[in-house]
């Protein structure tokens, strides 16, 4: 796995760089934080599959409580000005307020965000 390493003012960040990953189950997620230098993972949105986004599933519950319980951060970055849903809008605000899982448009608006 590809990793940019970088260091900033909230701590380090492993920034995957494979273009080609996709988290599409559980253990692919656990070969990503793995292979992480950081405690802190940076993945673009195109890195998670479709079903991460409709909430029905629990796939994206099942990641925000392993975020948890290895004590990590992870950051999302994308654009999600075209998000409909009210809840999964709802997650990314309490996601956001919390510090821990962070949606973001950049990178540098993530690192402000996190605790």
């Amino acid at each position: 796995m590809v990793f940019e390493e970088l260091e900033t003012e909230k701590g380090s960040i492993s920034f995957l760089q494979q273009k080609d990953y996709l988290i599409q189950e559980l253990d692919s997620f656990f070969d990503l934080i793995y292979s992480a230098k950081s405690d802190t993972i940076a993945v673009h949105s195109s890195h998670l599959p479709e079903h991460f986004f409709d909430l029905k599933t629990g796939f994206a519950g099942e990641i925000f409580q392993k975020i948890t319980n290895y004590q990590k951060r992870f950051i999302i970055l994308g654009d999600y000005s075209n998000i409909t849903s009210k809840s999964f809008n709802d997650l990314i605000y309490e996601s956001n307020k919390n510090g821990k899982v962070i949606f973001s448009e950049t990178l540098e608006a993530a690192i402000r965000l996190l605790k």
